[in-house]
């Protein structure tokens, strides 16, 4: 008699779970301790670490955590790639729900194929579902070469939600390890980008570039941080380490709604408004001494809390988020210590696009101007300072946030204008006694407006000089602009604060009204 063959014995609930709780744990733990711990020894976090440190204690629930790669080419078919090397899902930051992406460069060096795009990209949709920043932490060897058009179509996806989000919801790119080739697009399509000293961004790395071109070049002086803000203005912020880097994307959030439907978020402030008498010094009268403006910057801003945006990239403009009163508010700064605060075709690109990121999440902008006028030579007018000039005047004048200008001191010429002046549409402008609007300098003015008596004068030099002070007289002051109403108050230094902050809180509820259209042209 044939021998009865025994019934598996089914599997209790509680069998069943502890399976789901080991495989879990597995899977969890990415490419393992040892591949962590290599993680590690070269100064950064694990993937599930850095998500951890960047919101709310116990407030991330992962979504995808058992996705699969369905690659089958060049003996991917039986190989495991735990959460397909990104982990995904939501979470709060200072209690407000934000989705997010880590890639594991523990698990095939975060390499992106199908899955692992797909995964950031449905990450993506649901920020815009729900109303919620997008953060992408970035640290992968680029496209997965095994998986090959699956991985760049992969891609694709994720810079069309990029562009998606794009004014809709804050997006914010963490640059923690490699982010090289067609991976670095997306970061370079998001609102702001952190770069750790470990991180590296290029399109093509050094040795492509040495096989090209022959030029030797380092990956840190290619795609480090410092190069990446200082030359290309690519990165916004730039951290030590991790841990830093996720601070700074806590904080950056602060200042910002969760959606463009939504004001930003309002922090308590209950110190009374009252006057700072060390504003009144802080500017010297004569226009050819510089200063840091940012000086200025903190002593308006609430507890000297000014979080500036790309600090090495054209420093001549100072831009940045601050608050007044609690109420979040974006800067824009001529910097008259560097390039005597001209304006050139890096800090016209810098100031425009933040001032059309604090219009797109209903920021309101201060503006503090003293500037001599748009930066001349050869190569500023060959680089297209005329095109690039003209995206800082669309932006200001498509902004229908509040606008609110302080001029401090020199206002010359088309740079003037571009500084959010009155004909922009600025919704208030008052000026310090120091300051000076006026078409160009008094030396430059009188040479044009007196030339005929300066020539006829037997001793020139003297005429000169009493044309020049003639022309400073009249336009050394901000009485004359007042008078024509382009500057609504001359204000003591001292009341800065208290001014803005009132204006504010006179023009937190304004609306604009705008032609119907899809968009307008940005000189691009």
């Amino acid at each position: 008699m044939a021998k009865q063959e025994e019934t598996p014995k089914k599997k209790s609930m509680d069998d069943k779970i502890s399976d789901l709780q080991a495989k879990r744990a597995e899977l969890e733990l990415g490419g393992g301790k040892e591949r962590i711990d290599k993680q590690h020894a070269s100064g950064k976090l694990a993937a599930r670490e850095r998500v951890a440190k960047l919101v709310d204690q116990g407030s991330f629930q992962e979504i995808g955590l058992f996705a699969r790669h369905r690659a089958t080419y060049f003996g991917m078919a039986n190989k495991e790639l735990p959460a397909d090397g990104v982990v995904t899902g939501c979470a709060t930051i200072d209690g407000r729900l934000v989705h997010l992406a880590s890639q594991d460069f523990t698990v095939a060096g975060g390499a992106a194929g199908e899955t692992h795009s797909n995964k950031v990209a449905e990450m993506m949709t649901l920020s815009l579902k729900t109303g919620s920043p997008f953060v992408f932490i970035n640290d992968s060897g680029g496209a997965r070469v095994q998986e090959g058009i699956d991985s760049l179509a992969g891609y694709a996806r994720v810079f069309y939600n990029n562009v998606m989000l794009s004014g809709t919801v804050p997006q914010v790119a963490l640059i923690c390890g490699p982010c090289a080739g067609g991976a670095a697009y997306s970061p370079a399509l998001t609102d702001f980008v952190i770069q750790t000293q470990q991180g590296r961004m290029f399109i093509t790395g050094p040795q492509v570039i040495k096989q090209v071109t022959g030029e030797v070049v380092s990956a840190e002086e290619l795609g480090g941080p410092q190069s990446q803000m200082n030359y290309s203005g690519v990165v916004h912020l730039i951290a030590r380490d991790d841990e830093e880097a996720l601070q700074l994307c806590r904080r950056l959030l602060s200042f910002m709604p969760s959606n463009n439907l939504e004001d930003p978020p309002r922090q308590v402030f209950n110190a009374r408004l009252k006057s700072d008498s060390g504003l009144n010094g802080i500017v010297p009268v004569d226009p050819k001494v510089a200063y840091d403006v940012r000086a200025v910057i903190a002593r308006v801003v609430d507890n000297q809390d000014f979080l500036e945006i790309q600090p090495g990239f054209a420093p001549n403009i100072v831009i940045g988020f601050g608050r007044l009163q609690g109420r979040p508010v974006g800067i824009v700064a001529n910097q008259p210590c560097v390039l005597a605060g001209a304006l050139d075709i890096n800090a016209s690109d810098k100031s425009a696009r933040f001032v059309r990121y604090c219009n797109a999440f209903n920021i309101p902008l201060l503006t503090f101007v003293d500037v001599p006028g748009f930066l001349p030579g050869v190569e500023q007018e060959r680089g297209g300072i005329i095109r690039h000039g003209a995206k800082l005047l669309f932006a200001y004048s498509a902004a229908t946030v509040p606008k609110i200008t302080v001029v401090l001191r020199k206002a010359y010429g088309g740079a003037y204008i571009a500084m959010c002046s009155k004909g922009l549409g600025a919704d208030r402008v008052v000026a310090w006694p120091t300051a000076e609007i006026a078409v160009m300098g008094a030396e430059g003015a009188a040479e044009i407006v007196f030339r005929r008596e300066i020539d006829a004068a037997e001793d020139q030099a003297a005429r000169r000089k009493q044309m020049v002070d003639e022309y400073r007289e009249t336009f050394a002051n901000p009485i004359v602009a007042a008078g024509r109403r382009l500057v609504d108050d001359i204000i003591e230094p001292a009341e800065t604060r208290k001014y803005l902050a009132q204006a504010l809180e006179s023009l937190h509820t304004k609306r604009e009204l705008r032609p119907q259209k899809k968009h307008g042209l940005i000189p691009l």
